[in-house]
């Protein structure tokens, strides 16, 4: 039996597994399972490798994508321009990590992006928006990163301001603030400057609409959860799991 899973903490609930499950099932695809392993620190890998000699690939979600890359023989070019990882593949117990958070994204953005969507503020710094970042940079979309703490790569929530939100018409979260369990979660922006012309993107897909997209909506902005992302990514992380099978 072919053995797919996927690392992070905490997983309270898995997009991944109930999609790869409901996968399998449509296509027939009888000699594969998936399933959680949930590792409280990230060192905890080598012996999850170890336990299961019959895994062939791994999804990599919070607070992992970053702290991987130590544990990888191998890296594809995405994982080294954006230093991030959320798909290895496991072949002789060698692991090659890749990045499908830069397609799943792209594709999804891409969608509903409009020509006034030229600059953008990204909520968060960590291994998700690495992934973000690649793809603005490489669609020409000037960006700034929002931290909870200033520093020289980004700036603090607190610094926002109703001219910065007017001039950055593309917002994009990617932490888990508003995530469930903690729906109620909202991070601190001036709200009040969204306008029809804004896009908001929340990478998170439970519930379906945080609250920053809920805001944005009753300003009239359009929004787009995580979900189509997520269908995108997990998609090419079956892909690459099975290149170079007979």
């Amino acid at each position: 039996m072919r053995l797919f899973g996927l690392i992070g903490y905490p997983l309270t609930h898995s997009f991944s597994k109930d999609y790869f499950a409901e996968k399998f099932k449509r296509e027939g695809v009888e000699d594969c399972r998936y399933e959680n392993f949930q590792l409280s620190n990230i060192t905890e890998l080598s012996r999850t490798i170890d336990d299961y000699p019959e895994l062939e690939g791994l999804n990599v979600t919070i607070p992992y994508k970053e702290s991987v890359l130590s544990f990888l023989d191998g890296k594809n070019e995405l994982v080294k321009e954006t230093g991030a990882c959320n798909c290895i593949k496991i072949v002789n117990g060698k692991l090659t990590g890749f990045n499908t958070d830069v397609i799943g994204f792209e594709k999804s953005l891409l969608s509903k992006l409009q020509p006034q969507h030229k600059n953008a503020l990204i909520l968060g710094t960590g291994g998700a928006a690495k992934a973000v970042e690649f793809v603005l940079s490489k669609n020409k979309i000037h960006y700034t990163s929002v931290s909870r703490k200033y520093s020289e790569n980004s700036v603090a929530y607190e610094q926002l301001t109703p001219a910065m939100m007017e001039e950055n018409k593309l917002i994009i979260n990617t932490t888990p603030v508003g995530m469930y369990p903690n729906v109620n979660e909202i991070l601190p922006l001036p709200f009040g400057a969204v306008t029809p012309q804004h896009f908001l993107f929340d990478l998170v897909y439970n519930p379906a609409k945080t609250l920053f997209l809920k805001k944005g909506e009753e300003r009239g902005a359009t929004v787009q959860n995580g979900y189509q992302m997520l269908v995108y990514q997990a998609e090419e992380s079956w892909t690459i799991w099975n290149h170079g099978r007979p």
